[in-house]
């Protein structure tokens, strides 16, 4: 943990200009200053326990294994064959409508986001606003206890889990806020993927718990009805008030903006928004530039957790058991991944480890869709190292905007991180949904993913963001 940990930072260069934008953020607040070791692993646990909802609930068995499956077709369809084209066209309209709610409620976020973070700058409030949403998400979980295994419960489900990932963002634009608070120009990358592993590891350790209770047959216990689903939303929403205390009692809050708490009613938030994003586009236009291009990429990142559970359980025909024991394996190699990737992004630059990420991304889902008739094998290989490139892409992009954030709007700019992702949050679900309607069959959302990913590339490139200049 020494060597992750930046609770000890040697001195910074006197003209932190050259480090962009972030020199300006720490400048107040003490370059060489120490930022205690539980500040700094206290924030970190908050991403360990929120990650279940996205590993359990999104990905790997709650949407992909419970609320997409043959449990919510109609009996006939249901009792027919796996391979049946009607059951498979049936399989697919589960998996787009999914698509279709998660566009819908991923608009909710648009005009709230930045206006939060706004209010929560001026008042001082992030942790405040940052529990709120933590408390919220884990009744959303709790409430997926009521989704019992009949078709007239899908949309049901697909709401309140589609609603529960619109918290998250509103939350992670707070959380993401709070970076500044335990690192410094120097490990901001490091931990930013800090922060990111240990989200993966807890995915990991919710993963395994769930399998082992597959596994032992959960002891005996009548389970019919997706019992055994909905306890394991139940857990993954104890898991989160559980893990996420020690941040509300070891981060300290961050100054409000200008230093001193101001109230803003919400209608001269909004005039204020206008007017901060002109001036964002006229004073830092690399950070505008660059929350349009990561809009877009960041976008094709969620797409990749937010179906690659489905895609692997309708697509190639994993088993339960299966698609579980891939999320453990998933999480453990974006874990990895993450951590080693944020002692590169301070070496070499997040911007370098942004594009070879999203190269990597495009290059193997491309693959992974010619290689489908050859059955599971090619997911596998393919998945696991799809995963390897996108822990690093989504901390390197955090700490990417840190450095490039104008001081004192950490949590305005992270709301407009959030917001420009949600304006373009319907672009992997409706190409996810494009082409399996066009086409008929699940393994095709592979190539809307993929198309969106390179999308964001191409866009990132002309991006003209200040050299990395690594902190001495």
């Amino acid at each position: 943990m020494t060597d992750m940990d930046p609770s000890r930072t040697p001195p910074m260069p006197a003209d932190t200009r050259a480090l962009g934008a972030i020199g300006e953020v720490f400048q107040d607040s003490s370059a060489d200053r120490e930022v205690p070791r539980r500040q700094v692993r206290s924030w970190a646990m908050w991403d360990w326990a929120t990650q279940p909802f996205n590993s359990v609930i999104l990905t790997f068995v709650f949407v992909s294994l419970y609320l997409v499956s043959d449990t919510f077709l109609p009996a006939d369809i249901a009792a027919l064959a796996k391979d049946d084209p009607v059951k498979e066209r049936a399989l697919a309209d589960l998996s787009s409508g999914y698509g279709l709610i998660s566009t819908l409620a991923g608009i909710l976020i648009l005009l709230v986001a930045p206006v939060l973070g706004q209010l929560a700058d001026r008042a001082g409030r992030k942790k405040r606003w940052l529990l709120v949403t933590t408390v919220l998400l884990a009744l959303v979980q709790f409430s997926l206890f009521f989704v019992f295994a009949d078709p007239v419960y899908f949309w049901y489900g697909a709401i309140m889990v589609s609603i529960g990932a619109v918290i998250s963002e509103i939350a992670g634009v707070n959380y993401n806020a709070l970076l500044v608070s335990v690192s410094t120009p120097r490990t901001v990358g490091r931990v930013s993927g800090l922060g990111w592993g240990l989200g993966y590891i807890g995915g990991i350790l919710a993963l395994g718990i769930v399998i082992s209770l597959t596994f032992a047959d959960w002891f005996g216990m009548d389970t019919s009805g997706g019992l055994a689903y909905r306890l394991i939303a139940v857990g993954c929403a104890v898991w989160t008030v559980v893990f996420s205390i020690p941040l509300f009692l070891n981060v300290p809050e961050p100054p409000a903006r200008g230093g001193t708490p101001q109230r803003i009613n919400i209608l001269a938030a909004y005039r204020e928004l206008i007017r901060d994003i002109v001036r964002l586009f006229h004073e830092h236009r690399p950070t505008f530039w660059f929350l349009v291009a990561s809009a877009v990429y960041r976008d094709g990142l969620a797409g990749v957790f937010a179906f690659g559970g489905v895609l692997a359980a309708v697509g190639f025909g994993f088993s339960p058991n299966e698609v579980m024991i891939f999320g453990i394996a998933a999480n453990l190699v974006a874990g990895v991944s993450t951590i080693i990737a944020g002692r590169l992004d301070d070496r070499f630059g997040a911007r370098a480890v942004i594009v070879t990420s999203l190269t990597g991304l495009v290059v193997i889902a491309f693959a992974v869709f010619a290689l489908h008739d050859g059955g599971k094998a090619p997911f596998w290989a393919g998945g696991l190292l799809l995963c390897a490139f996108v822990g690093p892409a989504q901390a390197a992009s955090r700490s990417l905007l840190a450095r490039v954030t104008p001081a004192g709007m950490q949590g305005e700019i992270f709301g407009l991180y959030a917001t420009t992702g949600r304006v373009a949050s319907f672009i992997s679900p409706a190409m996810w949904t494009l082409f399996i309607a066009l086409f008929g069959a699940t393994y095709w959302g592979i190539l809307g993913i993929a198309l969106v990913l390179l999308a964001g590339l191409v866009l990132l490139l002309f991006v003209r963001l200040p050299r990395h200049v690594r902190p001495s």
